[in-house]
C-alpha cells in the first residue's frame, strides 16, 4: 500500500512539473508531449530502482529510450505520409504502426543482444 502511495505522490508531482514546463513552451502543441507518460515513467523509475535494484531499473530505462526512439520514427513516417503522399490521418497512422513495431523490436533486440 505504501508503494502505491509513493507512486501516486511521485507521479502527481512529476505530472504537475511537466504540465508547467509544457505550458511555458511555444507552440502550445508541445504541451501534449509533456503529458502523463514521460512524467510518470521518470517518477516511477527511482521507485523501481529502490525496490527492484539497478539491473532491473536499467532494463526499464533502456526500454523507455527504445520506446521513445520508436515513437519518433513512427511520428516522422506519419508526417511524411500525410504531407508528401496526402494520405488520410487514419490510413497513415494505421499503416505506420508496423514502423513502430519494427523499430522498437529491432532496436531492443540489438541493445539487449549487446548487453
Amino acid at each position: 500500500m505504501v508503494e502505491y502511495g509513493l507512486r501516486f505522490l511521485a507521479g502527481g508531482i512529476a505530472v504537475s512539473a511537466f504540465a508547467v514546463l509544457g505550458d511555458t513552451l511555444r507552440p502550445k502543441s508541445f504541451a501534449g508531449l509533456f503529458g502523463a507518460a514521460p512524467s510518470i515513467a521518470l517518477a516511477t523509475l527511482p521507485i523501481t530502482l529502490s525496490q527492484k535494484g539497478a539491473p532491473f531499473a536499467a532494463v526499464e530505462g533502456r526500454s523507455m529510450i527504445v520506446g521513445a526512439f520508436a515513437l519518433a520514427a513512427y511520428s516522422w513516417v506519419v508526417c511524411v505520409l500525410l504531407k508528401k503522399f496526402l494520405l488520410s490521418s487514419r490510413t497513415a497512422t494505421m499503416a505506420t504502426l508496423i514502423v513502430w513495431f519494427v523499430v522498437a523490436f529491432g532496436v531492443s533486440a540489438a541493445l539487449f543482444q549487446l548487453s
